[in-house]
């Protein structure tokens, strides 16, 4: 059965974008996780269409993959379809103040396109290491700026194959959540409406950024970005930090030392060291301060 579903992934796109058992870890920002089934690289939305139709016929589980940030995948792998879009479904258009891109775009590519149009309003996301559809979705968002703050319209791909354009009032945008994420829609592009600028202003704002950055969060090791969304009223950081688990480690997974909000793969960690320290942190804060926090990281295969 599997070599049958495999031949007709291989049918549809060549042999060289159909990989098989492959290892998860390589495409992760945590640089964990263990073999999904089929790994698959689309390239246009037909291709799309069709792999989605593949896997309702043979009863497939499927995700799609950005940069593989915001990510942990169990050290079982994952027992169904990877599609990765930001390889190559990743143009990015200008046009007059707008800014077009395909769900696979780097947000990092598109703010360095909009500051060489001196375009300014996506200098937060220049910093965020994922894609343009991961951060629909989850309508990203950091130092003061989110997705639902720039983005004028979405195209989508529904369950059916279907192709949807949804206008800003319709995308139902929140703290990390959006109407793509509950309709469990698969983000084709977008359309992004800036303001124009003074180019060495935006690129001054985009400089000062990085350097936040680079100060305060642990980019010299693997990780997933923020670990836990932000309680209302509190900082996850500040909350894990008041209870003492400044380098708290679960063996290769550890709460950074230079921020406690992000916990880190600090050497061979596994996804179940990650889960395991995250229970833990979890519990020590409800403990100590009765609030709850909640993943920001997505969980993918059996734990």
């Amino acid at each position: 059965m599997k070599q049958e579903i495999k031949q007709r992934f291989c049918e549809l796109l060549g042999e060289e974008k159909v990989l098989i058992e492959e290892p998860m870890s390589r495409h992760t920002t945590f640089r964990i996780g263990g073999p999904a089934d089929y790994f698959l690289i689309p390239e246009t939305v037909e291709e799309i269409r069709e792999i989605l139709k593949i896997c309702r016929e043979e009863n497939l589980p499927y995700f799609i993959l950005g940069n593989g940030s915001n990510l942990l995948v169990s050290d079982k792998g994952y027992r169904g379809v990877i599609l990765q879009l930001y390889r190559n479904m990743c143009g990015i258009t200008v046009e007059d103040t707008c800014i077009r891109a395909e769900s696979g775009a780097l947000l990092s590519s598109i703010a360095q396109a909009a500051k060489n149009a001196s375009l300014t309003g996506f200098e937060f996301a220049g910093g965020i290491p994922g894609t343009l559809g991961g951060a629909v979705v989850m309508n990203a968002g950091a130092y003061g700026g989110e997705m639902k703050d720039v983005l004028s319209e979405v195209t989508v791909l529904d369950k059916n194959g279907k192709i949807l354009t949804l206008s800003s009032g319709e995308l139902q945008m929140g703290y990390r959540t959006s109407i793509v994420k509950s309709a469990e829609y698969l983000v084709l592009g977008a359309r992004i409406s800036l303001k124009e600028d003074d180019r060495e202003q935006i690129r001054a704002r985009m400089k000062e950024l990085t350097e936040q950055r680079t100060t305060k969060q642990p980019l010299e090791y693997p990780s997933a970005g923020s670990t836990f969304k932000r309680p209302e009223g509190y900082f996850a950081g500040k909350l894990i930090m008041d209870c003492g688990l400044r380098g708290y480690r679960v063996g290769g997974a550890q709460v950074s030392e230079k921020h406690c909000g992000f916990v880190i793969n600090a050497g061979d960690a596994t996804a179940e060291d990650v889960r395991t320290l995250m229970k833990n942190v979890s519990h020590m804060v409800y403990e100590k301060f009765g609030v709850v926090l909640e993943p920001e990281v997505k969980f993918l295969g059996d734990f």
